[in-house]
């Protein structure tokens, strides 16, 4: 198995580079966080992961381990091949990759193109506690895009609630009506804590 490759950049395009290592030249499909990464010098070192399958053998690089760690997380997901693994490592980095899968946001895993609703949620089911576990994300720090929850989730802690048993019931409730506000929000997760 190749794991790395280090030498002279001597192709770059969005979506594969060629390195030239000891005079042969490696073709590596990369992912566009990869490719705008890619220091400007010609010496570059590359993670990598290689796909075999009967038609083909393909190099896959990463400008980081994180990433290609995230990459074979994705592609042990049935359903999801190293080309949708790649196009979800495009369209977000690594970290929103983990985020995304960790707080079970099915919506932003399916906007990436390629993926419904049931490999969205296999691709949570599969992969949410080995995501928690090999990235040691803490369930409570996860960051969220709802400002709706955040509020509730503050006013709950000043109540003397639990924080991390109030984020499981104001999680409970979001995922029924996702939209909520934040006093709707408070008067359900007191009748459920």
């Amino acid at each position: 198995m190749i794991t790395q490759i280090r030498g002279r950049l001597v192709e770059k395009n969005p979506t594969y580079v060629v390195v030239d290592c000891a005079g042969v030249g490696y073709l590596l499909h990369v992912s566009l966080q990869t490719f705008s990464s890619l220091p400007t010098d010609e010496n570059i070192r590359l993670f990598t992961h290689l796909s075999i399958r009967e038609d083909a053998h393909t190099l896959y690089g990463f400008i980081t381990k994180t990433e290609r760690e995230v990459f074979k997380l994705l592609i042990s997901v049935s359903g999801v091949g190293p080309s949708i693994a790649r196009t979800m490592l495009s369209s977000m980095n690594s970290e929103e990759v983990q985020n995304a899968i960790a707080s079970e946001n099915v919506a932003l895993i399916q906007s990436v193109k390629g993926i419904g609703a049931k490999t969205a949620q296999r691709v949570i089911v599969d992969l949410k506690d080995k995501i928690l576990k090999t990235f040691d994300i803490d369930e409570v720090s996860l960051s969220s895009n709802n400002t709706n929850k955040e509020e509730a989730l503050s006013a709950l802690e000043v109540l003397g609630f639990n924080r991390r048993q109030s984020e499981k019931v104001i999680t409970a409730i979001l995922k029924d009506t996702p939209n909520e506000t934040v006093e709707l929000l408070i008067k359900k997760a007191l009748k459920n804590l």
